[in-house]
């Protein structure tokens, strides 16, 4: 078919002239792939835990209706893009083709298990069959078709983890990348969410980087959570708290710092409205790492800028280079976090 462009805006259907991440729809016909493309038979799904809360409330739990809506959306899309929160999610497949001028540029061959590290909301999908929705894991099992670009990251997945390990470890890998980035010995730092995958993946790696010196606070929003946070071992101190309450959240972090507040907060949460609790909990010249798709960065911004506080606010890319093999290498670091990975996701 010729070549495309490197970052796929050849599929962009609507509106013209944007990237593929910011079209309303691509073109996810698979008969044929451009030159520069990589054509995966799709196994699984990830969605985006902030995109699968939000179609599982909708559906009111209903795993029929919750893949009646991701049929909906990637007929309507040709993409995984949830309209509502503007986020997608990751896949994992066997590479059945590859574009002629990417032979000799890419270490992969047909047959390949591979990983995208890429969203969702910008890779040309195409679903022939859903078969079965995981709730508890946000995953979905299916058999489709998708396309990598040739700019689009891919890691080839490990024989010595579960699939579906590495799924769910890939998927969130940004966040302990970056959280190695940003946590410095000493430091006391703040993971609200830390009960979740990308919470215990940045608990874990913000202990080893603030050291015997530092101070780590994980923050779960149910029980559960909250024991899950305990369980690891990985938090100096775990408590229960509602995030969309920020003066509640506040006070008790004032209270378990000594009024110092933390020096890192990251916020891994998968609902709206925690902004400000991870603002407020932030001491000035902090920094908050917002790795939540949830976040409306327009409330982040107004809402410092309300209450005076200048610190730092970063925004959650999900790529940092490495941040693949970072991620999986955790769980051969540590076997307390792969048996807690292994006993909710695989």
């Amino acid at each position: 078919m010729g070549m495309g462009s490197p970052f796929g805006t050849h599929r962009v259907i609507e509106p013209p002239g944007v990237m593929p991440q910011a079209a309303w729809k691509l073109n996810n016909n698979m008969d044929q792939i451009f030159d520069n493309e990589i054509l995966v038979k799709v196994d699984r799904l990830n969605i985006d835990a902030a995109s699968f809360t939000q179609l599982e409330k909708e559906a009111g739990g209903d795993p029929l209706k919750i893949a009646g809506q991701i049929k909906r959306i990637v007929k309507e899309r040709g993409k995984m893009h949830n309209p509502v929160t503007g986020s997608g999610g990751m896949f994992i497949g066997t590479v059945k083709e590859i574009g002629r001028a990417l032979k000799s540029k890419v270490d992969l061959k047909v047959g390949d298990r591979i990983a995208s590290l890429v969203s969702l909301t910008l890779t040309p999908l195409l679903l022939r069959r859903i078969k079965r929705i995981d709730p508890e894991k946000d995953q979905v099992e299916v058999d489709g078709l998708a396309i990598l670009f040739e700019s689009g990251g891919f890691a080839r997945l490990p024989s010595d983890l579960p699939d579906k390990l590495c799924l769910a470890v890939l998927d969130v890998a940004g966040a302990p990348a970056q959280t190695a980035r940003l946590v410095k010995p000493g430091d006391t730092v703040l993971v609200i969410g830390a009960g979740g995958k990308s919470g215990l993946l940045c608990l874990y790696e913000a202990r080893k980087r603030a050291g015997v010196t530092g101070k780590v606070i994980g923050l779960g929003h149910s029980k559960e959570s909250t024991s899950r946070i305990e369980e690891s071992g990985f938090a100096d101190i775990a408590f229960q708290g509602d995030a969309t309450k920020p003066l509640e959240i506040f006070e008790k972090v004032m209270e378990l710092t000594g009024g110092n507040l933390a020096d890192v907060t990251i916020n891994c949460v998968n609902i709206p409205g925690t902004e400000m609790a991870s603002i407020m909990s932030t001491r000035d010249g902090g920094v908050v790492y917002f790795f939540s798709m949830a976040t409306s960065f327009t409330a982040a911004a107004l809402g410092a800028e309300g209450i005076g506080k200048d610190l730092t606010m970063i925004i959650g890319n999900g790529y940092a280079r490495g941040h693949d093999r970072i991620a999986l290498n955790l769980l051969r670091e540590s076997p307390k976090l792969r048996e807690m990975f292994e006993k909710m996701f695989v």
